[in-house]
């Protein structure tokens, strides 16, 4: 007979004590081996088990307890401290678990005869799960990998004395930076939320702005070393399901042993890594990922950073800021024609003004011609090395303003830049007229929105620098014939680079191309 209650009901945890089966006593006698997959039935062997895994690591926090007064069975609550929610676990867990009142778990039909029928391991641990567990999310665990997957991930893991079984309770939680205005893309009109590390946090603010049941949100692990949370979405029926097909074959098929931030990926995502235009999209607004998803698009969401990244990508894209969405067609128009401007301002005109000063002075305007050579008498340097040497100490100051202290940053780099300037002015080692031609081009610069994108114009400025000190404005005209080729050529998950300029083609997906107008949502 089975072991009975006090009040006459009898324990569905201990026929284990009284009948250990064959499969239990073998695990008694022969500790675990660390290659097994499986779980020990023997609770001590297991405690001991993920403490040496783990390192007994000082935030490894093992609580054990018995399954309530009337069932006496060992049961211990394995978690990491600094990833859960203690509250949760210690108001809600362990309480439901450890309750002293009430009858024990029943069978669904409450009968006792239904109870003794139910005499094995997984229809005990079903009444605990079903009847006793008060806890919003939970699942079994049978094997080793996700015992420690789930503990490492923020989960609760209860272990019960005789079993060959555990269960996995969501309680993550700990210390994570609140919802805070984004800090790269700031937004005059619109929201002022901006994505934080925590995956989870990410997804609600885009659920909040697209309640629709098209919106599908996989997630997924990924990096050999890190095990971070990737979470993809899209909208089905608005963009092509080979699309979605292929983003995860590229996830899934990279070898990656680290994925501590959303740049990991860009690699494995790019159709072509030999150019230094950025071909995927990012960014830490959640109004803006919830545009160009309802336009098409895939967005690829990564544990521990607020950076989101957004496929397939045109060039057009880099030149969207969140008012695009929210002004007036005829402002929108405007202003993104005044950063078409500013972009070939700072690709063009260093390179400019030191072809037509060193080849083609007959150009330059007599007035303007006198005043420059004038300007310039004394400068020991050719154009080009004076244009070098200033384009260097903007980015040296450009950089020291990024990395200082944020009360220091702005001061050093406004101060260096106007100190420097003038004192190399006066000691006659670059032209004011080099001057402003540089201090132009900087702030040209700061109007392209994209900040990867701006950094590759940084970069192909001194090819055509070094093109026009060599062959003067046909030198120019070479450089930019190739560098529109290459874009050309470029394509992100078969969509062209730059679809949004080249002629229509059928094959392109329509909503690949802009998310000025997303389309409308499906009714529900």
């Amino acid at each position: 007979m089975y072991p009975i209650h006090r009040k006459g009901t009898p324990c569905v945890l201990s026929w284990i004590r009284t009948k250990p089966n064959k499969r239990d006593q073998t695990n008694e006698s022969k500790p675990a081996d660390p290659e097994d997959n499986g779980l020990d039935a023997n609770l001590d062997a297991m405690l001991m088990r993920i403490s040496k895994k783990l390192g007994s690591s000082s935030d490894l926090a093992i609580r054990r307890f018995k399954l309530a007064k009337a069932c006496p069975v060992d049961a211990a609550a394995v978690y990491i401290g600094t990833l859960t929610d203690r509250q949760a676990i210690s108001e809600i867990v362990l309480p439901s678990l450890m309750a002293e009142s009430g009858e024990p778990p029943m069978p669904s039909n409450g009968s006792r005869q239904g109870l003794e029928h139910s005499h094995n391991q997984d229809a005990s641990l079903e009444l605990i799960y079903e009847q006793m567990l008060k806890i919003g999310e939970a699942s079994f665990i049978s094997d080793w990998p996700t015992l420690v997957m789930s503990v490492l991930s923020g989960k609760t893991v209860i272990i019960f004395d005789g079993y060959g079984k555990a269960i996995s309770c969501c309680t993550k939680g700990g210390e994570k930076r609140s919802v805070t205005e984004p800090s790269t893309q700031v937004a005059i009109r619109g929201p002022k939320e901006g994505f934080n590390e925590a995956l989870e946090t990410n997804i609600a603010l885009i659920r909040r702005r697209i309640k629709n049941p098209d919106l599908i949100v996989e997630v997924f692990k990924l990096g050999k070393d890190t095990q971070t949370d990737i979470g993809i979405l899209h909208m089905q029926g608005k963009i092509d399901e080979a699309i979605v097909h292929e983003v995860k074959k590229r996830l899934l098929e990279a070898d990656i042993a680290v994925v501590l931030e959303s740049g990991f990926l860009e690699k494995s995502l790019e159709d072509q890594s030999a150019t230094i235009f950025p071909t995927i999209y990012n960014t830490e607004r959640p109004d803006a990922v919830s545009m160009y998803l309802l336009s098409g698009k895939v967005a690829i969401l990564v544990d521990g950073t607020p950076f989101a990244l957004i496929v397939p990508t045109v060039f057009s894209q880099f030149f969207y800021t969140p008012e695009d969405y929210y002004d007036r067609a005829d402002i929108r128009v405007f202003l993104r024609a005044l950063r078409y401007i500013s972009f070939f301002v700072s690709l063009l005109l260093p390179s400019l003004y030191i072809a037509a000063i060193t080849f083609h002075q007959d150009m330059i305007p007599t007035t303007f011609l006198i005043h420059t050579a004038a300007a310039r008498e004394g400068i020991p340097f050719p154009a080009f090395v004076e244009a070098s040497l200033m384009e260097l100490s903007f980015e040296v100051l450009r950089e020291a303003g990024i990395r200082m202290p944020r009360a220091l940053g702005p001061a050093i780099s406004i101060v260096g830049a106007l100190v420097l300037g003038q004192a190399a002015v006066q000691a006659g080692i670059v032209s004011t007229a080099m001057l402003i031609v540089v201090s132009i081009t900087g702030i040209a610069s700061f109007a392209t929105p994209a900040y990867n994108l701006a950094i590759a114009v940084r970069l192909i400025r001194l090819l055509f620098m070094i093109m026009a000190a060599t062959l003067g404005f046909y030198g120019i005209v070479v450089t930019l014939i190739v560098m529109l080729a290459h874009l050309s050529s470029l394509r992100s998950f078969g969509v062209p680079y730059l679809s949004s300029f080249n002629p229509f083609r059928p094959n392109i997906p329509k909503e690949a191309h802009s998310p000025d107008k997303p389309s409308a949502a499906k009714p529900n």
